[in-house]
C-alpha cells in the first residue's frame, strides 16, 4: 500500500503544476494576441518611413547626404542593443539570443532591454553600458530613452554602430533570433523589401513611385530631422515583435508543459490503477489460502 500512496501523492503533485502551467497558458495567449495585434499593425508603418528617407536620399545624392547616420564609418566600436524577457518559461528564446551574443566581441557597448540578457553579458564579463526595462505592452514612451541613449552614443563618436539582436516575431509557433544594423543606415531599400517578402506586408517599393516628389521643407531640412525619428520608430516596432515572440513563446511552452502534465497524470493513473488491482488479488489469494487451512 505504501506504493499506492506515493503514486497517488505523485498524481495530486502533477495535477496541481498541470493547473498553474493551464492557467499561465490562458494568461499569455491573453497577451499574445495583443502584442500579436500590436506587432502586425506597425509593419506597413515602419515600411513606409524607410521608403521616405531612401527617396528623400535619392533626391539630395550622395554628395549633399552627409547626415551621420547615412554616411560610412570605420567600425572601430559597435553597439548593441539587446531585448530580451525579464521572466522564463518561454522555451529557448533566451538562449538562441544568448548564442548569437557569444558570437559577439566583450569589448562592444552593450545595452539591455530585459533583466535575463542583462545577466548573461554581466556573467560573461561583457561591458553592461545601461539596462532598461519596458512593459508587456510596449509605449512608445518607454523605447524613447533607449533611442536617445543609443543615438547620442552615436552621434558623438562613443560608437560606430547600432545593431540589435532580438527575438522576432514571425506567427505563434515561430520566434526567430535576428541580429540587425540599424545605424549606419546605408541599404534602407534592402531592408524595407526584407520586410515587404517577409511578413507579406502589401507596400509598393518606393521605385515603384514615378511622380516627381516635392518635399515641404526641402530634402534636407526632413533628413536632419527624419533620422531622430526613424530610430526611435524602428527599435519601437523591433520591441513590439520581441514582446509578441515572448508572449507567444511562453503560451507554447505552457501548452506544451500542460499537455505533458495531461499524459503524466494518465500515465501514474494507469500505474495505480494497476498496482491498486495488484493488491486487491494479493488480498483475495491471502484469504482464500487462509479459508483452505482452516477448512483443512
Amino acid at each position: 500500500m505504501k506504493g499506492l500512496r506515493e503514486i497517488k501523492t505523485r498524481i495530486k503533485a502533477v495535477q496541481s503544476t498541470e493547473q498553474i502551467t493551464h492557467a499561465m497558458r490562458l494568461v499569455a495567449a491573453s497577451k499574445m494576441r495583443k502584442a500579436q495585434e500590436s506587432a502586425e499593425h506597425g509593419r506597413a508603418y515602419a515600411v513606409l518611413l524607410l521608403d521616405l528617407l531612401s527617396k528623400i536620399k535619392d533626391s539630395l545624392g550622395d554628395e549633399n547626404c552627409t547626415h551621420p547616420l547615412f554616411s560610412p564609418r570605420e567600425e572601430k566600436r559597435r553597439l548593441f542593443i539587446v531585448f530580451s524577457t525579464d521572466k522564463g518559461l518561454c522555451g529557448s528564446l533566451n538562449t538562441n539570443l544568448f548564442k548569437i551574443i557569444s558570437t559577439l566581441p566583450k569589448d562592444a557597448i552593450y545595452v539591455c532591454v530585459g533583466s535575463k540578457a542583462a545577466k548573461f553579458i554581466a556573467r560573461t564579463g561583457r561591458n553592461l553600458t545601461a539596462q532598461f526595462k519596458i512593459s508587456d505592452f510596449v509605449k512608445f514612451s518607454e523605447i524613447k530613452p533607449v533611442a536617445s541613449f543609443v543615438l547620442e552614443k552615436f552621434m558623438g563618436g562613443h560608437a560606430d554602430t547600432i545593431e540589435i539582436v532580438s527575438s522576432a516575431y514571425v506567427n505563434t509557433l515561430t520566434q526567430e533570433a535576428r541580429l540587425f544594423k540599424l545605424a549606419p543606415a546605408l541599404n534602407l531599400d534592402a531592408y524595407a523589401d526584407y520586410m515587404r517578402s517577409k511578413f507579406k506586408i502589401k507596400v509598393a517599393a518606393s521605385e515603384d513611385e514615378t511622380r516627381q516628389i516635392l518635399f515641404e521643407p526641402s530634402a534636407g531640412e526632413l533628413l536632419n530631422s527624419l533620422p531622430e525619428y526613424y530610430i526611435n520608430n524602428i527599435i519601437y516596432q523591433i520591441a513590439l515583435s520581441a514582446k509578441a515572440a515572448e508572449q507567444s513563446a511562453r503560451m507554447v511552452a505552457m501548452k506544451n508543459a500542460s499537455e505533458n502534465a495531461e499524459n503524466l497524470i494518465a500515465s501514474l493513473t494507469l500505474e495505480y490503477n494497476k498496482a491498486r488491482q495488484s493488491a486487491i488479488t494479493t488480498q483475495i489469494i491471502e484469504l482464500a489460502g487462509a479459508l483452505t487451512a482452516s477448512e483443512s
